[in-house]
């Protein structure tokens, strides 16, 4: 539109300005960025402007007093119409931002954004339904496109996961290789499915017919740690075979992780390693631990303690760390169980509370006389009832069947 004259301004008071004025108002309305049409109350199609007959493809002639608004709907939308829209213009008068699918002259679809306001007499009674119409063309590709991102990235979670999963399970024993006349269970409880724990355990033959057996936690989590893990169990289990004592194999886990003490790739661990030797009808165990939670033991009478052992201190922050042993024997009905820290400090309600050591003993003990995969059933169902088990948790039991039962 022109820039009025300077006579036209000198104009305002008489009939030009009103003139231009009204003429500006009505191609506005005829030529707005959006599509504005107007029905009689049963949806027959009064006025529409054309910018909607443009998006459509039809004329004026095609839709005012021949076609209802509804005629120009797609299935869906018309049905969403009639059972949702039409009723809340009905009750309150108005439907805003309503998505639906307008069909134009050649059969293709154009996805909308529909206000809908009846307009009512001087009396109150509705005389007709004015609708506006905004072309969500733009707006519905953005949609699609952000749902085949999420689409992708869910799609590389997966297969994140399914890496994890793989790497995880590398750094575990496919199974327990179980000494004979004994039991032995192990379980392990991923934190999260995106990212690779550092917890690891395993139960092997020794030469002298001996097993050794560790449960650890390294620090941290992802590659690192899983590195980490991995050069901690070949280590621990080479250290055996050539010195299975188990100071002796501790010792030599910490002077590999202590090389890398001053670099950023460093990660200690805590670890309880042990040996067992069959003696008569049950077996002693030698065990030593690096900063790791002690073992439990529960008898066969069901009275269960926890077996501390002195010093202990993490594995691969000193130089020389104290290690010391401590020997258990195993009797029939006896149960050994090693566990990660991740089970005593898991969170146990919305407070935050830990779960905490008396808890898993007294939780243990109420179980009464166990064997090996019985306790670790009874601790991954303890697991499930924890608000939140924000690390990881690697569980493993040995056990000395009672004679009636031995394998």
């Amino acid at each position: 539109m022109s820039e009025p004259t300077p006579a036209t301004r000198r104009a305002v008071g008489g009939d030009t300005f009103p003139a231009l004025l009204e003429d500006d108002i009505d191609d506005l309305y005829d030529n707005a960025p959006c599509g504005f049409l107007s029905t009689l109350l049963d949806g027959t199609i009064a006025k529409v402007n054309a910018t909607l007959l443009g998006w459509l493809g039809h004329t004026r002639e095609d839709l005012v007093g021949r076609r209802r608004f509804v005629d120009l709907l797609a299935v869906g939308s018309r049905l969403y119409h009639e059972t949702h829209c039409a009723p809340m213009l009905r009750m309150q008068g108005n439907v805003s931002g309503i998505a639906m699918e307008l069909r134009s002259a050649d059969g293709t679809l154009l996805p909308v954004l529909i206000t809908s306001t009846v307009k009512t007499g001087g009396d109150g009674e509705p005389l007709l339904i004015r609708t506006t119409v905004f072309d969500a063309r733009e707006r519905r590709a953005y949609e699609q496109e952000l749902l085949s991102a999420r689409r992708r990235a869910e799609q590389d979670r997966a297969r994140l996961r399914q890496l994890v999963t793989g790497l995880q399970r590398s750094l575990l024993p496919a199974a327990l290789a179980v000494p004979p006349g004994m039991a032995a269970a192990a379980h392990y409880h991923m934190a999260t499915a995106d990212e690779v724990g550092g917890d690891f355990y395993d139960l092997f033959p020794l030469p002298g017919d001996r097993w050794g057996f560790f449960l650890g936690d390294v620090r941290g989590k992802g590659v690192d740690a899983a590195a980490v893990t991995a050069a901690a169990r070949y280590t621990l289990r080479a250290a055996a075979v050539y010195d299975p004592e188990p100071t002796a194999v501790l010792a030599n886990l910490n002077a590999v992780l202590f090389q890398e003490y001053r670099s950023q790739a460093h990660r200690h661990c805590t670890v309880i390693f042990g040996v067992l030797e069959r003696r008569d009808v049950g077996c002693i165990a030698t065990i030593a631990a690096g900063g790791h939670p002690p073992a439990l033991l529960v008898r066969a009478d069901g009275s269960t303690d926890y077996q501390h052992t002195e010093g202990g201190t993490l594995i691969g922050i000193l130089a020389e760390p104290r290690l010391a042993t401590r020997t258990i024997r195993l009797d029939p009905g006896d149960t050994l169980i090693l566990y990660s820290d991740g089970l005593t400090e898991a969170r146990t309600g919305p407070d935050g509370d830990r779960y905490g050591d008396d808890a898993l003993r007294d939780f243990v003990r109420n179980q009464g006389p166990t064997e090996a995969a019985a306790a670790v059933d009874a601790l991954v169902d303890l697991l499930a009832t924890f608000d939140e088990v924000d690390d990881d948790v690697a569980v493993m039991a040995l056990s000395v069947p009672r004679r009636g039962d031995q394998l």
